[in-house]
């Protein structure tokens, strides 16, 4: 798998690094295991952090700062990150999709990088490309419909968009059927060792809870 980060998300975002965890996996549908970590999370973060300092976070303020720098509003189209993090803090549980989304998701909250989680044999072509939505851009987030990606920075393979920092693409999600996973770190921080630091936690719960040897890390900018 081939990451080309696009020269305009480079004049936004100078320092961005990304990291993408490619691994072969077995899904399931619930794991007992995993969302008790998950828990154990939600109850360290609701001590840490409000709805309003969690805006404050390196990876998430930078996310934020690069949304405005595309002419996207951030508390309109919420990062992922914040979203998840957000709705923990208000006390409501976090949707339990399957194991492999719902580690991406632990991934995103333990460290606060919007992460993307595909299929990849769902992708078209053997490249992806980091770039900015354009107007009237075809795109349909993961049970939000058609979105406009206008103005958010969105990865795209040979055949158009598969994922942005507030949702990914029905076209290459996740499913019980999937097999090979690659998932997408975004460092808008350009903490390079955060990033890292979170592909290797990423390779971690695949060892623990997907039946894999956790993959390899492939770390681009």
């Amino acid at each position: 798998m081939n990451i080309i980060v696009s020269q305009e998300i480079e004049k936004v975002c100078p320092s961005f690094v990304g990291a993408a965890v490619e691994a072969q996996v077995v899904n399931t549908e619930y794991c007992a295991e995993l969302w008790d970590e998950i828990h154990g999370l939600e109850q360290r973060l609701r001590k840490e952090l409000t709805t309003e300092s969690l805006k404050e976070l390196s990876p998430i303020a930078a996310t934020r700062r690069v949304y405005k720098a595309c002419g996207k509003d951030p508390s309109r189209y919420r990062p992922a990150s914040e979203q998840l993090i957000r709705r923990m803090l208000q006390g409501k549980e976090l949707y339990q999709i399957d194991t492999l989304v719902d580690l991406v998701n632990l991934a995103s909250i333990g460290y606060g990088y919007s992460i993307g989680g595909f299929d990849a044999d769902k992708f078209v072509g053997d490249t992806l490309t980091l770039g900015v939505g354009r107007e009237g851009e075809p795109y349909e987030g993961i049970g939000r419909g058609m979105l406009n990606i206008a103005g958010l920075p969105v990865y795209r393979d040979a055949q158009g968009g598969v994922g942005t920092p507030t949702s990914d693409n029905e076209r290459t999600k996740i499913t019980l059927s999937t097999t090979h996973l690659v998932v997408l770190i975004n460092g808008y921080d350009g903490n390079e060792q955060r990033v890292v630091d979170n592909a290797c936690f990423i390779q971690r719960l695949l060892r623990q809870y997907a039946h894999s040897n956790g993959g390899s890390v492939k770390v681009y900018r």
